[in-house]
């Protein structure tokens, strides 16, 4: 049987064909699941072209996840086409561009609170939102995550949003675990992906992985996160939650670039 078999997952977050989440979308439908989209805005028109290439050409709902009226919408959506969400994958970040790009020390209150609601805070909104659709079986919530432990160049007030996104899926699989409801990230490498091409200085941070990472790391192939996203979607991870899975390449695991190291050794 596929590993997805009969489950309905919610998947926010594609753009288009280089986007994680459409790699998910893609792997999910081909493992048995039946999935929605999200998009709002200018953007959904991208999700609605991307969404037809698919497979399974799905449905794409508006959701703006800032939006109490629009969470309202889609949870009732959601009831009426479904009757209950076995799984959502929460793909959406923003920080606004006076947060970014080594501006960390003048960056005003106001952007880091849009950074921190979009990045963070989200998580709990969208799976509140949807929390009476989760079956009595139980359910399965993943984010997307970029290691957080750390200070990055050029990442600034996203990577604040990001370590409020780790402990807010901790509070999250701490309230929602007595129900069944598991609530992972997964905290991926850097990949080409529209929203990261945005980010001053990307291109070191595919450089440092290049070096750093023993497996290696491709910048163009969200396949691995992807697959991982779906085994935590999957009743195969049904005793995890709280848990942060880095699909890196081992890059966080190691100390300092191996690249030196294996010039000297060859030498």
């Amino acid at each position: 049987m596929p590993m997805l078999e009969g489950k309905k997952l919610l998947i926010t977050g594609v753009v288009n064909r280089e986007s994680i989440a459409y790699e998910v979308a893609r792997q999910a439908q081909e493992a048995g699941a039946e999935v929605i989209l999200t998009s709002f805005g200018r953007v959904r028109r991208m999700t609605e072209r991307s969404a037809a290439k698919l497979p399974q050409p799905p449905d794409v709902l508006e959701l703006d996840v800032n939006s109490t009226e629009d969470l309202e919408a889609l949870a009732g959506d959601l009831r009426e086409r479904w009757g209950r969400v076995d799984g959502i994958l929460h793909a959406i970040a923003f920080a606004p561009e006076d947060a970014l790009g080594g501006k960390f020390l003048e960056t005003p209150a106001e952007s880091a609170e849009v950074a921190f609601r979009t990045s963070a805070f989200s998580l709990k909104a969208l799976t509140v939102a949807l929390a009476d659709l989760f079956p009595d079986e139980g359910a399965a919530v993943v984010g997307l995550d970029f290691d957080a432990s750390v200070a990055w160049p050029v990442y600034d007030w996203m990577g604040v949003a990001k370590a409020a996104l780790e402990a807010t899926s901790r509070y999250l699989a701490r309230d929602l675990g007595p129900r069944g409801v598991r609530v992972n990230l997964v905290s991926a490498g850097p990949l080409g992906t529209l929203a990261a091409r945005g980010i001053p200085g990307f291109g070191d941070l595919a450089t440092a992985w290049e070096r750093q990472a023993p497996l290696g790391w491709d910048t163009d192939d969200p396949g691995p996160v992807a697959s991982a996203i779906l085994f935590l979607l999957s009743d195969m991870a049904r005793a995890i939650t709280g848990e942060i899975l880095h699909v890196d390449g081992g890059f966080h695991a190691m100390g300092t670039a191996l690249a030196p190291v294996m010039e000297e050794a060859n030498a």
